[in-house]
């Protein structure tokens, strides 16, 4: 493997790999004033949410690689510890990409990328109207990581008040992933589309424990079929699954009938089997199948 030690590279090549790795990064969208009022918008990808009691974002406006500078959004924030977060789906991502513009001090981003600006109810900066989920945000604490260019600037946030669009929830209030239609960043210029069919579901562990991997049998463990992830599937039961003798299944039957006389082929074959139930999310079943060999 490449071996990358910080400091013996350039600080754009570090750069470069580290937002090539971590990704994808949610998108900030910071709407701020300044001392005089005057807006400001820009998105950062240097985001996330740390906490939700108190309800805690962070995040950064990094200084400048290229000449060590700060951007306005931080300059602002000094000035009025307030920020409008908003987040980026898919239908502003070109309008939001264009907001990251170096505009002179003073210039509208709002007006330059065609958003519209709501008045905020608890603080000065404006939401964006576009922005299917806005927070209004006090700034508790700024944490200045270095004073070189990629230094980072660690902006804590607490929402005072959060407005999303009720379009985007589901028939239980919840949002929707495929309604919100969010993108995040990944590196370079590429971004992603965390909906339709980039979005999947992992079930959370049990309540309680998994039997481990550890805990799989040796032919399972060590197959050359199934994969991590199929498993991460199959030991995240509580206990050992038993054979059940009222399990029928016509492919199962099909194969124990062709392969029964070459013992290793069949295993590859209830291998392949078990690792299309699991593509499945059939677990039961692809429990079953693997017992078969024992």
């Amino acid at each position: 493997m490449l071996a990358v030690t910080p400091g013996q590279i350039k600080t754009g090549q570090l750069h470069a790999y580290l937002l090539g790795a971590i990704a994808p990064r949610p998108i900030c969208f910071a709407s701020t004033v300044n001392e005089a009022g005057l807006p400001n918008l820009s998105p950062f990808s240097f985001f996330n949410v740390f906490g939700s009691n108190p309800p805690t974002l962070i995040f950064s406006p990094s200084r400048r690689v290229r000449d060590n500078t700060i951007k306005h959004t931080l300059e602002n924030i000094y000035a009025t510890r307030e920020v409008v977060i908003n987040v980026v789906n898919y239908a502003m991502v070109q309008q939001a990409s264009l907001a990251s513009c170096e505009y002179p001090q003073g210039v509208n981003e709002f007006e330059k990328a065609g958003f519209t600006a709501l008045p905020s109810e608890k603080i000065k900066p404006m939401r964006v109207k576009e922005s299917p989920v806005q927070m209004e945000c006090v700034v508790k604490e700024i944490i200045v990581t270095g004073q070189e260019g990629g230094a980072g600037n660690l902006v804590i946030c607490e929402p005072v008040l959060i407005h999303i669009n009720e379009e985007i929830l589901n028939a239980n209030g919840q949002i929707d992933p495929h309604k919100i239609d969010l993108v995040a960043r990944m590196g370079g210029d590429y971004y992603c589309r965390a909906s339709g069919a980039a979005v999947f579901e992992v079930a959370k562990p049990n309540t309680q424990l998994g039997i481990g991997v550890d805990a799989l049998p040796f032919a399972i463990r060590n197959s050359c079929i199934l994969t991590g992830n199929h498993l991460g599937l199959l030991a995240n039961v509580h206990e050992m699954p038993v054979i059940d003798p009222a399990f029928e299944d016509v492919q199962l039957k099909n194969i124990i009938q062709y392969y029964s006389i070459t013992p290793e082929e069949m295993e590859k074959e209830l291998h392949r089997y078990a690792k299309q139930l699991l593509d499945e999310g059939k677990v039961r079943e692809a429990w079953q199948v693997l017992l078969t060999e024992g």
